[in-house]
C-alpha cells in the first residue's frame, strides 16, 4: 500500500527566505497527476516564485475551474486560501472575491478547456475588466480528465490517439489576451523553469490582469507529429487505453536556451515542438507590436516565448470602479446603508 503523505519535519538546513519559511512552506499535497506532467512543473514553478518573494502563504488566494490544471492548486502553497470552483467559472469567482477583499494576492489556475471554451467569455471580461489577478493558463491542448478530445487550442491538423483530425482553428489565448486588455501578457513552457519563474514574479507585482499562458505536455493524451502540445507514449496501445489505470513514470521535459535563440524539444512521441524565446532588446510596451510578433512566430510554426506585453502604467479593477481602500467586506453597516437623507440626495442627482 502507498500513502501519498509528505514528511512533516524538515531538515534544519533547508534554506530560508527573509520570512524564516523553507521552500517546503510553500508545498501542498502529493501530486496525482500522471508522473512527468508538465502541470506538476508549472506548480514547482509557482511554489519557487512565491517563496522567493517571501509572501506569506495565508496572503494568498487560489483559484481554478475544472480539469487537471484546475487540481494543481492543491500541490502548492498548502496554507493559502483556495476554492475549486465549476467548468469555465474561475473567473467570476476570482472576480467577486477581489471586489470584497482587494488585501488578498489572487492568483487564477485554469486549464485549455476551462479558459478557450466553456470559459471563454469569463476569460475575455476578467482581462478586459482589470481584475487584480495572476491568470495562469496550463495548455496541453487536450481534455486530459475525459480521455483525450481536442480542446480549442489544439492545433488545426492535429490527429488523436485514435486517428481523428482536429479541422478547426486554435483559440490563440496570447493574442486574445492582447485583443481584450490584459495589461501583462506572457508566454512560457512548462520545463523552462529559468523564464518561468522570473514571469509569475512579476505577474503576481504586477497591478490589473496579468496572464501567463504556459505550454504543458499531457503525458496520457494528444498523440500526434507536429503538435506543440503532443506528448503520447501509448501510441501503440490505443485500443486498450481506456482499461489501462497505471501510467509508467516519466521524465518530465525541461528545457534551457538563451534570449532570442529558437529551440527544437523533441517530445517523447517523436514530434516537435519549436520554442522561440523574445530578443534580449524586444519592447514589450507596445502592445499593436506585440500582437504582430505573436502572428509573425506562428506563421514560422514558432511558440513565442517571455513577456510579450506590458503596460507601465496599468491600474486594476478597483482603481476603474473608484472603490474605497478599505476591502468591501470589512465595511460596517452604516458605511454600505448610510440612511435616507443619503440615498434620496443620490436619487435627486439621477432625476
Amino acid at each position: 500500500m502507498t500513502y501519498l503523505a509528505k514528511p512533516k519535519l524538515h531538515h534544519p538546513s533547508l534554506q530560508k527566505n527573509r520570512l524564516g519559511y523553507t521552500r517546503r512552506d510553500y508545498e501542498g499535497k502529493v501530486s496525482t497527476l500522471c508522473a512527468g506532467c508538465g502541470h506538476d512543473s508549472i506548480s514547482a514553478a509557482l511554489i519557487q516564485a512565491f517563496w522567493e518573494l517571501a509572501i506569506e502563504p495565508h496572503r494568498v488566494a487560489k483559484l481554478s475551474g475544472i480539469g487537471c490544471s484546475s487540481k494543481t492548486p492543491d500541490y502548492f502553497l498548502g496554507n493559502s486560501h483556495g476554492f475549486n470552483s465549476v467548468h469555465g467559472r474561475m473567473p467570476s469567482v476570482l472576480t467577486g472575491a477581489a471586489l470584497a477583499n482587494r488585501d488578498l494576492i489572487y492568483l487564477g489556475v485554469s486549464g485549455d478547456g476551462d479558459s478557450a471554451s466553456i470559459g471563454l467569455g469569463q476569460f475575455a471580461h476578467a482581462m478586459r475588466r482589470g481584475v487584480n489577478m495572476t491568470y495562469i493558463l496550463e495548455n496541453n491542448g487536450v481534455y486530459g480528465l475525459t480521455k483525450g478530445q481536442f480542446s480549442a487550442t489544439a492545433d488545426q491538423g492535429s490527429k488523436s490517439k485514435r486517428g481523428a483530425v482536429n479541422t478547426d482553428s486554435p483559440v490563440d489565448a496570447v493574442s486574445l489576451a492582447l485583443i481584450m486588455g490584459a495589461t501583462f501578457v506572457a508566454r512560457s513552457f512548462s520545463g523552462d523553469k529559468r523564464q518561468l519563474v522570473p514571469l509569475v514574479k512579476a505577474a503576481i507585482a504586477h497591478p490589473g490582469a496579468a496572464f501567463i499562458d504556459v505550454i504543458s505536455p499531457c503525458v496520457a493524451f494528444n498523440n500526434h507529429p507536429g503538435s506543440t502540445k503532443s506528448y503520447d507514449y501509448v501510441r501503440e496501445h490505443n485500443e486498450a487505453v481506456n482499461r489501462l489505470d497505471f501510467w509508467p513514470s516519466r521524465e518530465a521535459i525541461t528545457v534551457d536556451y538563451d534570449e532570442g535563440d529558437t529551440v527544437e524539444v523533441v517530445q517523447h512521441d517523436g514530434s516537435v515542438l519549436r520554442l522561440r524565446k523574445l530578443e534580449p532588446d524586444y519592447d514589450p510596451t507596445d502592445r499593436i507590436a506585440a500582437l504582430a510578433r505573436v502572428a509573425r512566430a506562428a506563421e514560422k510554426g514558432e511558440v513565442l516565448t517571455g513577456l510579450i506585453y506590458l503596460k507601465p502604467d496599468a491600474e486594476d479593477l478597483h482603481a476603474h470602479l473608484n472603490t474605497v481602500e478599505t476591502p468591501l467586506n470589512r465595511l460596517a453597516e452604516s458605511d454600505l446603508c448610510p440612511g435616507a437623507a443619503v440615498l434620496e440626495r443620490i436619487n435627486a442627482a439621477l432625476r
